[in-house]
């Protein structure tokens, strides 16, 4: 099915709106990397809820040399914006870690800020008039679980969470977005290297497969083992409850 992204729109700003009222928020709280998905979200943000009710926060780990895309995205949008640096709180943890005598995992260390900007963002949402956190994933990356558990993985709703990263750029071009915005290759801001670098395929690869079944079978065993493999970053906590009636979204239940 071709996708159609300005007969995709209104029914998505229409379910944002749903989704911060049934969030009882008012200002949208947007982590900023300058890529294409925390691009188009704060472009939604925008159309969805007004430049007026949305934040952007800006957070660089130390020095980022492409902030610029970032500050850029910020002012073309109007929006108001922090530039949180988050590096103090990285470095807490790992010179900690270090004063322990433990020695912090390639896996620690490039976890560690994404955890570290959701906290930061959280942070500031609470400090916000209504502030709810917005997720910025999309479909390509979370069926192949490049995504971090309580880092940005997290979000109150998450506009982008079915759309495949040729379909965001879809979006974000109707929504009136600079191409530079949109063709910035995502990289996972410590090796250099871009996430299809570190996947071993592309995102055209994994689109193709989602949406039409077309897959060359070894990149298909590949996509497949880590679709299995990552599933339990985006369920509930499992809990065991022996038998006992429990309904934990309901807070009336749960005792009954």
């Amino acid at each position: 099915m071709e996708f159609h992204a300005k007969e995709q729109l209104p029914g998505l700003l229409d379910w944002m709106r749903q989704q911060m009222k049934a969030c009882g928020g008012k200002t949208a709280v947007i982590g900023i990397s300058g890529g294409k998905d925390s691009s188009v979200v704060a472009a939604l943000a925008v159309a969805a809820y007004g430049k007026e009710n949305v934040v952007g926060v800006l957070m660089p780990d130390g020095i980022q040399p492409d902030i610029d895309y970032s500050n850029g995205l910020v002012e073309f949008l109007g929006i108001r914006h922090y530039v949180f640096n988050i590096q103090g709180g990285t470095g807490g943890i790992l010179d900690e870690m270090a004063r322990l005598g433990m020695k912090p995992s390639r896996q620690t260390t490039v976890n560690l800020p994404s955890r570290m900007r959701m906290v930061t963002l959280y942070a500031i949402a609470q400090s916000e008039d209504a502030g709810i956190v917005l997720n910025t994933s999309n479909l390509s990356e979370d069926w192949v679980g490049y995504c971090t558990v309580y880092g940005d993985t997290t979000g109150a709703f998450s506009p982008l969470g079915m759309y495949t990263t040729e379909e965001v750029i879809a979006l974000g071009a109707e929504l009136g977005l600079p191409e530079k915005f949109l063709i910035k290759p995502p990289s996972d801001g410590l090796t250099g290297l871009t996430d299809e670098d570190n996947l071993g395929f592309t995102y055209h690869a994994v689109n193709e497969y989602v949406r039409k079944g077309v897959v060359d079978p070894a990149v298909k065993e590949k996509i497949d083992r880590l679709h299995r493999t990552s599933r339990f970053k985006f369920q509930l906590m499992p809990v065991y409850h022996n038998g006992l009636p429990m309904a934990l979204t309901d807070e009336t239940d749960y005792y009954k």
